[in-house]
């Protein structure tokens, strides 16, 4: 038989991470980390062969930690992924939803279905992630109490869905980036491709205007930009740009050499080039 490859996540079988690895993945089998090191680690080890990493939530914002740990990980972005997250209220088999009493769920999935809480008068139990929420309730077997999570993890632990799609923000979704121990650059064509760039700027008054002049004079347009502090200091910043566009296009050549330009040598790196995600243009026309 032949071995299937395998993608990394974060987080427990049925967390969301987990269903947009098999959702974008099929023919991966997955490898659950205990935390974010661990997953890019598996990668970079050869333990797994590419990485499900969550970026950004339309809700919640971006995930904390992800930024510095992407450039320092040797590993490229070779594609994204964007999962709608759909909260399931589920219990254990032969549970109402007029059986329930207590909900328990991470804190943010608490907080992104407040209008069921409330309306049902349950009570909130804080966990440290959904799937985990998940898997807990299954084993104390208690129809008084249900969680909060994914259809995935209803399937995993057994439990029934009591009500589905419970969250209050009908666009709650993660963007997720694919990574791989090698960059898969893909051809110029029609089709648009995303170039993600983490860059800082000399310490020299509007040196970030004048870096980022070059997308505006080149007409390329960013999707993303976003800074965070490095290396302990409030002076020292580093950007993180989404670009819509491919390093081998003319213009795209132009801005990336006036971005240089502003920046210390060596301090633009491309963490890599990939095709944009259906899900940009669909959004682009609701």
């Amino acid at each position: 038989m032949t071995k299937k490859p395998i993608v990394a996540y974060q987080g427990i079988a049925g967390a969301y991470s987990h269903l947009a690895s098999t959702s974008a993945l099929p023919e991966f089998d997955t490898l659950p980390c205990q935390s974010f090191e661990d997953m890019l680690a598996a990668v970079q080890d050869g333990t797994a062969d590419r990485a499900m990493v969550p970026v950004e939530n339309s809700v919640a914002g971006r995930v904390a930690d992800i930024h510095h740990l992407l450039p320092e990980s040797g590993l490229f972005i070779i594609g994204e992924h964007f999962q709608r997250v759909n909260h399931m209220l589920l219990g254990v088999p032969g549970a109402t939803l007029a059986d329930l009493k207590e909900v328990r769920a991470h804190p943010m999935g608490l907080a992104q279905c407040r209008g069921l809480i409330s309306a049902h008068k349950l009570k909130r139990v804080n966990h440290a992630d959904n799937a985990g929420a998940a898997e807990e309730i299954a084993k104390l077997g208690d129809k008084s109490v249900g969680a909060i999570a994914s259809s995935l993890a209803a399937e995993v632990y057994g439990l029934d869905i009591l009500k589905d799609s419970v969250e209050d923000a009908e666009h709650n979704t993660t963007r997720f980036l694919i990574m791989a121990r090698e960059g898969i650059v893909p051809p110029i064509g029609d089709r648009t491709n995303v170039t993600t760039i983490v860059f800082k700027v000399r310490s020299v008054p509007a040196a970030l205007y004048k870096a980022l002049g070059g997308f505006a004079t080149n007409g390329i347009n960013l999707t993303k930009l976003e800074s965070y502090l490095v290396g302990g200091s409030f002076e020292a910043a580093q950007f993180y740009v989404d670009a819509e566009g491919h390093p081998e296009e003319h213009l795209m050549k132009l801005a990336l050499q006036e971005l240089e330009f502003f920046c210390p040598k060596g301090d633009v790196r491309v963490l890599g080039t990939y095709p944009a995600h259906p899900f940009r243009s669909e959004a682009n026309t609701r």
